[in-house]
């Protein structure tokens, strides 16, 4: 009788299950190619990756140069690649991403370069793949190592159904 129960409990409640709802809201009378606000609601899996730095384009100058990195689009065409195949492992893509937190150096050396890296963004985002995330994008000092313009963290989330 408890057994009966219980799968009849599970079945009423299973067949009610929540879907994960993901609603990304565009900004109003714009084509900028990010979201103004994104609501995740339902049975949604969330998943945080950690910053994510450029990966070495030119082994023949010094590691701790921008030279080494490539410029920022170059930098953030590596980056969003890197984390397009970290999602992948975890069975997501870049449609997935709700936020992003993208930090830029901006010093006299190298100016923040803010066209540039939409350049590269927008080879990820707006075209292709319409599910555009929230996004900021600070300018920084520094980052972890002198060569690095580019560093970038994302928030993906889905179903998990």
């Amino acid at each position: 009788m408890k057994t009966g129960m219980l799968a009849l409990a599970a079945l009423l409640f299973g067949a009610n299950a929540v879907h994960a709802e993901i609603v990304r809201i565009p900004i109003p009378n714009s084509t900028f190619p990010i979201a103004q606000a994104v609501r995740v609601s339902g049975d949604a899996v969330i998943t945080y990756l950690s910053g994510q730095v450029p990966s070495v384009v030119n082994k023949d100058v010094e590691a701790n140069s921008p030279q080494a990195y490539g410029d920022t689009k170059t930098q953030t065409v590596g980056v969003l690649t890197k984390i397009k195949q970290i999602l992948e492992g975890q069975g997501l893509g870049m449609a997935d991403v709700i936020k992003m937190q993208v930090f830029l150096v901006h010093d006299a050396r190298a100016p923040m370069d803010f066209k540039a890296f939409m350049e590269g963004y927008t080879q990820f985002f707006g075209g292709a793949q319409p599910n555009l995330p929230v996004r900021s994008v600070v300018g920084v000092a520094a980052l972890a190592n002198p060569g690095f313009l580019v560093e970038i963290e994302v928030t993906a989330a889905k179903d998990s159904k």
